[in-house]
């Protein structure tokens, strides 16, 4: 594209393209371009599109899509693990316009990300691309990268819509969810990330929902997503998603990536010159390609220079922010975290010298800096530092000795330091793209390296690199403090070198559930299918939802994370207006930071509705925000609950509802740590069902119109044998003739009951 290339005129341009270049721009000309069309009058660019979704990975030769072909440098931001620790929205806002910066300088006009899936189960291979087992905690996130990104006029690519939670044959899979969970769980996470952030495309998934592929599925594309969400524009397929192109275009998939040397062009242009595919449904996809093409033409015309210092700058301060403190117990009446800057430490662990800081597969970047944690606890902390590898992995140095001497090295190490900050973690070979894990342990030799050099000093810090989390609860005994650092980035070591220094104060908090042992998460029973089907056996217990509905302790809850401050959440107050859909609620809450450090504090707001129709969790996060305070200082937050933070998806009647009666909203720090604690009553909608013979007496008896007539008939009995009866249908006992109940009164009874539906 060069820089006199004028916007396209769609009407214009529609009118003037054959059928089969209307075809052509419905699919990629090689691994990250669309094809573009120039002839007489005609003049359509093609769009650059490229991976994410923390940072650039434009690949500016052959494309490989798995990035193992060079890419350009670029910022490697924290990836979506670490940054869903953040619980920081603002923050969020402003990697995405980073990353927005870079793609426009170097003419990409649409990011593939952020990834708003849910961690349904911890050996999820991709994990580490996705923010949370949380709905509303990942929707909002994922929203603010949108916004950031696409505020500097680049699009990003909401992705993979949907269902799509394993890597193990993602391809090909179906995954078997009701409704109700689909639409409260997982695609609730897409659902608010579009109604905070409106991505300008969506990437559909590979797998199959319910048996059908996501890029072939119209329910998925149309009625939902654009339907019923009201979005508008562009469905991009996951790279090699599409196994019908007829199918997927009349679906709703507007562009599939990459190419297929037009055999996708030809197969369409057929289908519609057989009658098979009527031809405005091509145009309207091709008319949301040009749409695309005009809004990101401006930024890939645009190649201002980035700023390499203060991206990675803020690369730190996301590192730091999304570090988790989850464990600072005193050592001889001392806390070893924050490092005294007096002490003698022995870093340990090849991992301080090695970085594990992103993930595998098509979200590589090739950072333009790397800082390893050992240099940057030599440049920055002031006491002594040595080192020691104690083990291997393969992409570290190759050994001079032997493993077993390694061990000794680095107990010894230990022994002679007064603190040891033992890094560990999972190797890259571990979790990536394309598979997913069997274990949730940390790999034997680092356990029984971190057990002896325990025993011969106790004053142990652990430091982890992971991108999904592994369990502690086998170990954490041999580490009176425990920080998790997750893949934290090219600035992950400086940023996690803040926290332990005392540079900064932690504040992250878990975006996901540890469990003490695998087999406690909620799909263990469930993941990852056979045969070609995963069934989501757990429902809409997903996360926290099933720890407390399954009274299971988990080793840290959602929501957790410590502080090297102190803080308290006084005067709440909660006020309701309005009913049933269009019911609201402010949270109020004042929090002081009590202690003598500058701080963030994350206020979370959870709801449970007490007089549900049907089951609901014992808590759903609603709300949530962060603020920064020195210390001593206050503030008052407020928080806005919507309709939707009440409300249900009824199987029944297929909509969300809202139900009277009383719901608890509690304020906490965590989904187990609740600092208050409020009861509101809620005037719901009036929801009625349509009766029918096979309601039962019990429904019949509870209902609002001819509840009356049936109660007269079942006075007298005895209350286990009424209880028996209510749940008989009801022509089944007007049948017994056991009333005055017959089969014609039935019928008269029901038309009643169903006036006006």
């Amino acid at each position: 594209m060069t820089p006199s290339q004028a916007p396209v005129d769609i009407d214009a341009t529609l009118a003037a393209l054959t059928l089969e270049e209307k075809a052509s721009l419905l699919s990629g000309l090689n691994f990250w371009e669309t094809q573009p069309v120039s002839r007489d009058n005609v003049s359509v660019p093609s769009m650059w599109v490229s991976d994410g979704p923390h940072g650039l990975r434009k690949q500016a030769d052959e494309g490989d899509h798995l990035g193992l072909g060079n890419s350009v440098p670029a910022t490697c931001f924290p990836t979506a693990a670490a940054l869903g620790s953040t619980w920081d929205s603002d923050l969020l806002e402003q990697v995405g316009a980073a990353l927005g910066r870079e793609s426009k300088h170097h003419g990409v006009s649409v990011l593939l990300g952020p990834g708003a899936n849910i961690k349904r189960d911890p050996r999820c291979g991709r994990n580490f691309e996705y923010l949370s087992e949380d709905p509303v905690l990942s929707g909002d996130l994922a929203a603010a990268l949108i916004r950031g990104t696409q505020s500097q006029g680049v699009g990003t690519s909401l992705k993979h819509f949907a269902a799509n939670n394993q890597e193990d044959d993602r391809m090909r899979v179906s995954a078997e969810v009701d409704e109700r969970s689909l639409r409260e769980i997982y695609l609730a996470s897409f659902e608010r990330a579009i109604a905070g952030g409106d991505p300008w495309t969506i990437m559909c998934s590979y797998n199959k929902i319910n048996g059908t592929y996501a890029s072939h599925n119209h329910w998925l594309l149309t009625e939902v997503l654009r339907q019923q969400w009201g979005w508008d524009g562009l469905v991009v397929s996951d790279w090699g998603a599409v196994r019908d192109r007829v199918a997927a275009v009349a679906a709703g998939l507007d562009l599939e990536m990459p190419g297929t040397g037009g055999r996708s062009d030809a197969d369409i242009a057929a289908a519609v010159r057989d009658g098979s595919l009527d031809e405005s449904v091509v145009d309207t996809a091709v008319r949301r390609v040009l749409h695309l093409i005009n809004k990101t033409m401006p930024a890939t015309q645009d190649r201002t220079p980035v700023d390499a210092d203060a991206h990675h700058t803020l690369a730190r301060q996301a590192a730091a922010a999304g570090v988790v403190l989850l464990r600072n117990e005193p050592v001889d009446g001392t806390q070893l975290l924050p490092l005294s800057p007096t002490q003698h430490i022995a870093v340990i662990g090849e991992f301080a010298r090695t970085p594990r800081y992103q993930g595998a597969g098509s979200s590589q970047v090739n950072p333009t800096r790397l800082v390893s944690a050992l240099h940057a606890l030599s440049a920055h902390y002031d006491g002594t530092v040595t080192f020691a590898p104690g083990f291997t992995i393969a992409e570290g140095p190759e050994p001079e000795v032997t493993e077993s001497e390694l061990h000794d090295q680095a107990v010894a190490a230990a022994r002679d330091a007064d603190i040891a900050v033992v890094f560990l973690g999972l190797p890259a070979a571990d979790e990536s793209e394309g598979y997913d894990r069997t274990t949730i342990s940390l790999p034997p030799v680092q356990l029984e390296l971190l057990a002896a050099i325990h025993a011969v000093n106790p004053r142990v810090v652990v430091a982890l690199a992971n991108g999904s989390v592994v369990t502690v609860s086998e170990w954490q005994d041999h580490a009176p403090a425990i920080v998790e650092g997750w893949l934290g980035g090219q600035a992950g070591a400086e940023g996690l070198t803040d926290i332990l220094t005392g540079a900064s104060t932690p504040s992250g908090k878990l975006a996901e559930t540890i469990p003490v042992r695998l087999h406690d998460v909620p799909a263990y029973e469930n993941f990852p299918g056979g045969f070609g089907t995963v069934r989501y056996g757990e429902g809409i217990y997903v996360g926290y939802r099933w720890y407390e509905r399954r009274d299971i302790a988990p080793a840290y809850p959602f929501g957790y994370g410590l502080s090297y401050t102190t803080f308290t959440v006084t005067d709440t107050s909660v006020t309701v207006t309005g009913t049933g859909a269009d019911t609201n609620a402010t949270v109020h809450a004042t929090i002081t930071n009590t202690g003598h450090r500058a701080g963030a504090h994350v206020l979370q707001v959870y709801v449970h509705d007490q007089d549900a129709p049907l089951d609901r969790p014992d808590k759903e996060l609603k709300a949530f925000t962060k603020v920064h305070l020195a210390p001593g200082e206050s503030t008052t937050v407020t928080l806005a609950l919507d309709s939707r933070a009440f409300a249900f998806w009824h199987p029944a009647v297929g909509r969300w509802v809202v139900g009277g009666g009383q719901y608890q909203i509690a304020v906490g720090e965590s989904s187990q740590a609740i600092n208050a604690t409020h009861t509101v009553t809620i005037d719901g909608e009036d929801v009625r069902l349509p009766v029918t013979d096979m309601s039962t007496m019990g429904e019949l008896r509870k209902h609002p119109i001819v509840g009356g007539d049936i109660t007269p008939l079942l006075d007298g009995l005895d209350p286990a044998f009424l209880a028996m009866v209510d749940d008989i249908p009801s022509t089944v006992f007007a049948g017994f003739g056991m009333s005055s109940l017959d089969a014609d009164g039935l019928e008269k009874l029901i038309a009643r009951a169903n006036e006006g539906l």
